[in-house]
């Protein structure tokens, strides 16, 4: 079926909605609301929801057809405009949630070598802007920050089940309570610090240093956060 048959023939699309984006439309059919993604995301996001939909709230999958993902509307809002200290408690509460999952259970991989050839990949494809580094990065180019990451590289990794792109706007909160994860076409087994770098840089920089405390109070899974990696893995998304 495609998706022309799935949604009927008085579908709505628009590409104006929250968290609007060139791979995600909003489509109206049938008296419901459906996100539609498209593309090498949208196939590595559908077995990862059906996968973690066994463990936390995710997005209904309604179908995968023909490249294209269709998700069910959460019918929620993200976290955006809540209050900053609420903002860092839910994602720490989710990421929690998340991060105590079984590592053995979960068949994605996002260790960092499997990372750092798709970062050395994109960065010999062209497909990486140099202009959305953030400002302490912005004097380096793509290859200098792959070179660095080569060279200052850890040699371990504290791995757990990571979402790969943990912002505030991509969790959910519905009435219910339960936070719900959305976008993980990049979660796999990953070093805890490449969810905890991505939070605390958007925390900071968009809700103030409150966010991040009551991010770090609620996560509780680690004692004090490790500057480096914390570094380390914010260089790491530069590339991404």
């Amino acid at each position: 079926m495609d998706l022309s048959e799935l949604l009927g023939p008085g579908a709505v699309w628009s590409s104006d909605h929250e968290g609007a984006s060139g791979t995600v439309r909003r489509v109206t059919a049938g008296g419901g609301t459906f996100y539609v993604k498209q593309g090498p995301p949208a196939a590595a996001e559908h077995p990862r929801l059906r996968w973690l939909g066994k463990y936390l709230p995710v997005p209904e999958v309604v179908a995968f057809t023909g490249g294209a993902l269709v998700l069910a509307d959460v019918g929620a809002p993200s976290l955006e405009g809540a209050a900053p200290a609420d903002i860092g408690a839910v994602m720490g509460r989710a990421l929690r949630a998340l991060h105590t999952l079984p590592v053995p259970d979960c068949p994605f991989d996002g260790r960092l070598a499997t990372v750092l050839e798709r970062a050395a990949a994109n960065v010999r494809d062209g497909a990486v802007d140099p202009d959305d580094f953030d400002d302490d990065h912005r004097d380096l180019t793509p290859g200098q920050v792959l070179d660095r990451l080569f060279t200052t590289r850890p040699p371990t990794e504290d791995l757990v089940v990571a979402h790969g792109d943990y912002t505030p706007s991509n969790v959910l909160l519905p009435a219910s309570g339960d936070p719900v994860l959305i976008d993980v076409s990049a979660l796999g087994v990953a070093d805890r610090y490449r969810d905890l770098a991505i939070a605390r840089r958007d925390l900071v920089e968009d809700h103030g240093e409150a966010a991040w405390e009551a991010f770090w109070e609620s996560y509780g899974l680690v004692p004090e956060p490790d500057a480096d990696r914390l570094d380390y893995y914010r260089l790491l998304d530069e590339l991404f």
